[in-house]
């Protein structure tokens, strides 16, 4: 399995890597997307730039991939609509961003809520394509995206200056970031729990304590069963949010919006020592 370069040139309206083939049709009506029944790794669509974005995460779980299958299928339908590679993610970034700052998005009400706790200086771990962090930063916060990702964080790098924004991004493990002790006022953790086992799980929230001065704010869904696709490997209810900040021996609440909430806070901890 090659490494993915999101960045990489390509063929116009054709995009493949690791086997899966990504092809617009123009024979399919405008916005379709189905994959081929005579050779399932390809998917065609009628996708046209206005219609490149995070949004699309909805439809593609749909089509039962699995998560490598998933990611490539999400980067070859960017990279087959537009041709050049940065205008092609830096379409996808802003038609994202408009959807979660309209509220459009399905999770928009989650970064609604995030910014709302945030206090000061934000390292986001876990960042992905990094649509929190740019939202911060486009609100004037300094913030710090992270991910384990270093073709993801190139990609955010590079497309950021492009929507007009000053980000700093970091390849590393959430569970060792090159950071100062208390470097910052908040860390964040969105939808990044239910990826890893229970065992990364104690010690992201370890590392998240050590950076942040003020609080560590996580969000995670709450699912009946993992979604495979979205690389999910565990679930969580309320009482698990409980006994998960109830470990760390720092001051926290949960609470429930659109999935769990767990904040911790730090500044209090560091006062009661």
């Amino acid at each position: 399995m090659t490494e993915l370069d999101a960045l990489a040139p390509g063929t116009t309206g054709r995009w493949a890597h690791d086997g899966v083939v990504v092809e617009y049709a123009a024979d399919l009506p405008v916005g379709a997307v189905e994959i081929d029944t005579t050779t399932p790794r390809t998917v065609r669509h009628g996708l046209t730039s206005a219609q490149i974005s995070e949004s699309l995460v909805e439809r593609i779980t749909g089509l039962d991939l699995s998560q490598r299958d998933f990611e490539l299928v999400m980067v070859g339908l960017v990279r087959s609509t537009v041709a050049d590679p940065v205008e092609a993610w830096t379409t996808y970034y802003r038609n994202s961003l408009d959807e979660l700052l309209s509220g459009a998005a399905a999770f928009a009400p989650i970064h609604d809520r995030a910014q709302s706790l945030v206090r000061g200086s934000v390292l986001d771990l876990g960042s992905c394509f990094g649509f929190f962090p740019l939202r911060l930063a486009l609100s004037g916060v300094t913030v710090t995206a992270t991910d384990l990702s270093a073709g993801t964080m190139r990609l955010l790098g590079t497309v950021a200056p492009h929507l007009g924004v000053t980000i700093e991004v970091i390849t590393s493990n959430a569970a060792g970031v090159p950071v100062a002790d208390n470097s910052v006022d908040t860390v964040t953790a969105l939808h990044l729990l239910e990826h890893v086992d229970d065992a990364l799980g104690e010690r992201i929230l370890v590392e998240a304590i050590r950076i942040a001065r003020e609080r560590v704010v996580v969000a995670v869904p709450y699912e009946s069963e993992a979604t495979a696709c979205h690389g999910h490997v565990r679930t969580f209810d309320n009482d698990a949010l409980h006994a998960l900040g109830s470990r760390t021996g720092v001051p926290f609440e949960v609470d429930e919006h659109h999935g769990g909430w767990l904040v911790l806070d730090t500044a209090r901890a560091a006062a009661l020592r």
